[in-house]
């Protein structure tokens, strides 16, 4: 055993735990051979819907060595977003992850801060840092290192915390000590496919992207299609039904980032207050939120499909 690795590994997995991260796992970076047929082939049935960006860098996707020259790690983080309480006082719902402050911010800070901890304690470390900001298939990456297994809903889960995290990845050119995965525990159980507003769940373990009802909500810039018509839940920013109706989300705990904690104009925010609201106000509300990526037009549409 490389000695030299086995502590790198140790020290890096300590300071990801020092500034937040609940998880932190390391694969080999190595070209993702078994992921290259399923990619391909979830593609050519267009279930990424309007999302063209995914048929883009398909080689980038499958080796990180393209996108980090000399790339020997993917270490790959966990940061809970668990609310402690969710926001029940309207009936229209927004996703668990965008309560707070925007992930992307959040993370990258912490990110940063670990890659100045490897350089100061470690040396002259080459690499990138990752949060949905490239072509990183980044559940893949996750479970690979052992951090959980990808369910039928297509989230990740851990088997002690569930799967309200976000992911994020360091791929670096530093040899480490690397994990491995562990096995599905989804069993027999088909609550997540049996509860999806849209069927976007139909067949175990794939999404069609298209009818996801967080794809609706955010990424489709068009009109959504009548189809969806009374099947949308309330979701007007994101969508929890898959995780909410896991099993294994019952060991889920709230989480301990600040920045995570629901903006306090949300728990006001009442039934008319959402179908009256405007540009000003949804820009002061959503600043520095994930909630702004479907801008105010984006926002007013899903809720005028709703209430229509």
């Amino acid at each position: 055993m490389n000695l030299q690795a086995k502590y790198h590994t140790q020290i890096i997995k300590s300071k990801a735990r020092e500034l937040g991260f609940e998880y932190c796992g390391i694969s080999k970076a190595a070209f993702l051979e078994e992921e290259a047929p399923r990619l391909e082939a979830w593609l050519k049935k267009g279930m990424h819907g309007n999302m063209q960006w995914m048929e883009n860098h398909f080689d980038k996707r499958l080796d990180p060595t393209k996108l980090v020259e000399g790339a020997k790690s993917v270490i790959s983080l966990l940061l809970n977003y668990y609310p402690e309480k969710e926001i029940e006082n309207s009936e229209y719902k927004i996703s668990k992850y965008a309560y707070g402050k925007d992930y992307h911010f959040v993370i990258k800070e912490k990110l940063k801060d670990l890659v100045f901890f490897i350089k100061e304690n470690i040396g002259n470390v080459e690499g990138r840092v990752f949060v949905d900001s490239a072509p990183v298939m980044d559940k893949v990456w996750a479970k690979k290192s052992g951090l959980g297994w990808v369910g039928k809903n297509t989230n990740l889960i851990n088997t002690e915390s569930g799967s309200f995290f976000f992911i994020a990845e360091l791929i670096i050119d530093l040899e480490l000590e690397y994990d491995g995965p562990i096995k599905d525990y989804c069993g027999t159980c088909t609550r997540c496919i049996d509860t999806c507003p849209t069927d976007a769940l139909n067949t175990p373990y794939t999404i069609d992207a298209s009818k996801c009802i967080s794809y609706l909500t955010i990424e489709l810039k068009d009109n959504i299609s009548s189809e969806f018509e009374g099947k949308m839940d309330n979701w007007i920013f994101g969508c929890d039904v898959c995780q909410d109706v896991c099993p294994w989300n019952r060991f889920s705990k709230p989480h301990s980032e600040q920045s995570f904690n629901a903006l306090p104009r949300l728990h006001e925010m009442k039934e008319n207050d959402w179908e009256e609201i405007t540009e000003d106000l949804f820009k002061e509300i959503f600043k520095n939120s994930a909630v702004s990526r479907t801008k105010f037009k984006g926002l007013k549409r899903n809720i005028d499909f709703i209430k229509s």
